[in-house]
């Protein structure tokens, strides 16, 4: 009984010795990471004299099929725009939604 009891206590300590010595320590390196850099070109500004309707409605912000429509019958009417400003004269567009997309616009 004395042995029984005795392997009992020892297996334990046995089991969890032989379990440390053979997981390793990690000795991963750390390297210092390549930052990536990104590149990103420019888009392509939208010219408000040439684009077409649905064109304005997929790129601007804000600007749904009657905007869009819109600039396209002012455009129309009155000739080619001068500046990106004069889209303020369009109903429904106003301060906020040009600047939203001023960055987008050209004149050619």
């Amino acid at each position: 009984m004395r042995n029984t009891v005795l392997s009992y206590l020892l297996l334990p300590l046995f089991a969890s010795a032989s379990f440390s010595l053979s997981a390793a320590p990690a000795t991963e390196s750390v390297t210092n990471p390549v930052p990536v850099v990104a590149t990103q070109q420019p888009a392509a500004r939208l010219d408000l004299n040439t684009a077409d309707a649905l064109t304005l409605q997929t790129t601007l912000t804000g600007i749904g099929k009657t905007k869009a429509e819109a600039i396209v019958a002012y455009r129309e009417e009155h000739g080619a725009f001068a500046t990106v400003d004069e889209l303020l004269e369009i109903k429904g567009i106003g301060k906020a939604l040009l600047d939203r997309n001023r960055d987008k616009l050209t004149i050619n």
